[in-house]
């Protein structure tokens, strides 16, 4: 599937059919934005509980959310009884806030047919689609087990991007709010620091989101034109802690850039090193 999003009414079209898996990789803490919450649990019927923090998140590693290895996005799918033969659709009870990292996980791991729930589950309980109060079951079909291929190009550490603050044809994203990005708003996260790579630019997450969608392509095409040099080849994304910064990832995505890399690391690592910074 090349698509990044699908509708809730593709989706709901396609509910039960034996090939698509649908994973619900919300995640208990929202930062950036006033957190919907919910008095009881709703989710989307048939989806199966993907905890990002645990499941896709490497634990032995001293990031904050830091990249799952191979060997654990091999283990989570054997888990979800998830194949090569199956699409998964990804989403997040926010409308669109963890599910793109959830999806750039899973391309970053050679696993291309995915994709993210336009909208998530706020817009599935606007359009007044089925929920059910429970998720599904795991599978735990450890049958055709998926062999990953890790796509090393599509995420970065510090010291590459260290490395392109002054080429003209990179150019990083920070999608943190403006307030962070000045260092006018104290960062949450004790020991780190306040401000911003240098040369760096700002898009807030919000500002590719349309409610709880993404903006149209035309809209998103007008947003990255206006915003991003016209030397600029490639994108490297960066944001707290690495989740947020796949919004707007997807975003560019949408517009057709390709040229996409996400600084794993992100403001939590490089606000608590000695790496240069701007106000």
């Amino acid at each position: 599937m090349e698509n990044v999003t699908v509708s809730c009414q593709w989706l709901e079209e396609h509910l039960h059919d034996d090939n698509i898996v649908i994973l619900d990789a919300s995640m208990a803490k929202v930062v950036g934005k006033t957190p919907l919450e919910y008095p009881t649990l709703q989710v989307i019927p048939t989806s199966l509980r993907c905890d990002l923090e645990k499941d896709l998140c490497d634990l032995q590693s001293e990031s904050v959310n830091a990249f799952p290895t191979k060997q654990q996005f091999e283990t989570a799918l054997a888990k979800f009884g998830i194949t090569k033969h199956n699409t998964v659709v990804v989403y997040d009870n926010q409308g669109v806030y963890s599910s793109p990292r959830a999806w750039w996980i899973f391309k970053s791991m050679g696993f291309d047919n995915v994709c993210i729930l336009d909208g998530g589950l706020p817009q599935w309980l606007k359009e007044h689609r089925e929920v059910d109060t429970k998720h599904k079951v795991y599978a735990n079909d450890n049958s055709n087990v998926f062999t990953a291929t890790y796509q090393a190009n599509n995420v970065c550490h510090a010291d590459y991007v260290l490395g392109t603050i002054a080429d003209e044809h990179v150019t990083v994203v920070d999608v943190r709010s403006p307030s962070r990005f000045s260092g006018i708003e104290k960062e949450p996260r004790v020991g780190v620091r306040s401000g911003h790579i240098p040369n760096a630019i700002n898009i807030p997450f919000g500002q590719v989101l349309d409610g709880f969608t993404f903006k149209t392509p035309e809209a998103l095409t007008t947003l990255f034109n206006d915003r991003l040099p016209d030397t600029t080849n490639q994108l490297v994304f960066t944001c707290g802690s690495g989740i947020t910064a796949c919004i707007v990832l997807a975003a560019a995505h949408i517009t057709g850039f390709t040229d996409l890399v996400l600084y794993d690391g992100s403001w939590s690592e490089w606000g608590s090193s000695n790496y240069p910074i701007e106000t």
